[in-house]
C-alpha cells in the first residue's frame, strides 16, 4: 500500500485560499486549482471565522476555543439574537402596513385628479359615500 504524505501549507497560502472562497469563488474549481481537498478549504474557512488569521497555523491540534459547536454557544447571545430578529420582523410588518396605506391613498388621489375639459370649467369629483 502506498504511503500517504500530507502536504504542509503556509499560513499565507491558507489565508489566500480562504479569502478567495469568501469572495465567492467556486470551491470545487479553487480546490482543483490549488490541489487541495475541498474539506480542507472548508476547515480553514471555519478556523479563520472562529479565530482570524492567527487560527490558520501550521501543525498541531487546534485550540479548544476554536472547536466550539453551536450547542456550546452562550445562551444569552442566542436569546439576544432572537429578540433582535423579532424586533426587525415587527418593523418590517409596520413598514408594509404603511406602504399599503400610502399606495392606496396615492391610487385614490390619482383617480380624483381629472384634467379639466376647458379652461375655467370646474371639474367634477367623485362623491363621497358616507
Amino acid at each position: 500500500m502506498p504511503e500517504k504524505r500530507s502536504r504542509i501549507f503556509s499560513r499565507a497560502f491558507k489565508l489566500a485560499a480562504v479569502r478567495r472562497m469568501m469572495a465567492g469563488e467556486n470551491v470545487t474549481a479553487l480546490s482543483r486549482e490549488l490541489q487541495v481537498l475541498r474539506k480542507d478549504l472548508y476547515y480553514w474557512r471555519t478556523r479563520f471565522r472562529a479565530g482570524g488569521p492567527e487560527a490558520l497555523r501550521g501543525k498541531g491540534r487546534p485550540k479548544k476555543e476554536l472547536q466550539r459547536t453551536p450547542a456550546q454557544e452562550p445562551v444569552g447571545e442566542i436569546e439576544k439574537a432572537r429578540e433582535r430578529i423579532a424586533e426587525l420582523e415587527r418593523k418590517i410588518g409596520q413598514q408594509q402596513v404603511d406602504l399599503d396605506f400610502f399606495r392606496q391613498a396615492l391610487h385614490r388621489v390619482g383617480g380624483a385628479r381629472r384634467p379639466r375639459a376647458e379652461p375655467g370649467v370646474r371639474r367634477s369629483t367623485k362623491s363621497s359615500k358616507r
